[in-house]
C-alpha cells in the first residue's frame, strides 16, 4: 500500500490535530495559565505515530515531562540563565529520566523552555503536568476508540 494514503497516517495526524487544538483552545481561553508548550507537539508524534514505542508509554510522557521541567526550574533557581545552565538543565533532565526509567525525548526541551522563560515551580504543574496528563488521557482514549495499540492499565507498572 502507498504509505502516503495509509489510513493510520490520517488517524495519527487527526489525533495530533485534535489534541493540540484542544490544548491551544484552553491556552487561548485562560489568560492566567499556559496550557501549551512546544515539547507537547513532539510528544504527539510519539503517542500518535509511534504509539507502540516505550518512549510513548504514559509513564514516560507524564513523568518525563515533569522531571525535565523540574530540572530546568531547579537549575534556573540556582544558576539563573547562561549557556552553562541550559546545558546543565538538559543534562540533569536526561540523567533523571534515565535513572527513573521514564525517558521521553520531547521532554528534553522542557529545561530550555523553563530556563529561557525564567519559570518557577508553578511551571511544573501548569502547563507541564496538566498538559502531559491531558495528552496521556487523550492518547489512551483516542487509541482505544480506534482500536490502535497503545496502553492498557495492566501495562502501567512495566
Amino acid at each position: 500500500m502507498n504509505k502516503f494514503i495509509d489510513k493510520n497516517n490520517f488517524i495519527a495526524g487527526f489525533g495530533a490535530f485534535l489534541c493540540i487544538s484542544i490544548l491551544a483552545y484552553l491556552n487561548s481561553s485562560d489568560e492566567g495559565n499556559i496550557w501549551l508548550i512546544p515539547p507537547f507537539g513532539a510528544s504527539m508524534v510519539l503517542v500518535m505515530a509511534a504509539n507502540e514505542s516505550p518512549l510513548a508509554h504514559p509513564k514516560n510522557v507524564f513523568f518525563g515531562h515533569i522531571i525535565s521541567a523540574f530540572s530546568g526550574v531547579l537549575i534556573f533557581a540556582i544558576f539563573g540563565y547562561s549557556f552553562l545552565s541550559l546545558g546543565l538543565g538538559v543534562g540533569l533532565a536526561i540523567f533523571l529520566m534515565m535513572a527513573t526509567d521514564t525517558i521521553h525525548p520531547p521532554a528534553g526541551a522542557n529545561p530550555i523552555v523553563a530556563i529561557f522563560g525564567a519559570k518557577g515551580m508553578t511551571f511544573i504543574l501548569m502547563p507541564v503536568a496538566a498538559g502531559a496528563l491531558f495528552i496521556v488521557l487523550f492518547a489512551i482514549i483516542y487509541n482505544k476508540l480506534l482500536h490502535r495499540k497503545y496502553f492498557t492499565f495492566k501495562d502501567f507498572g512495566k
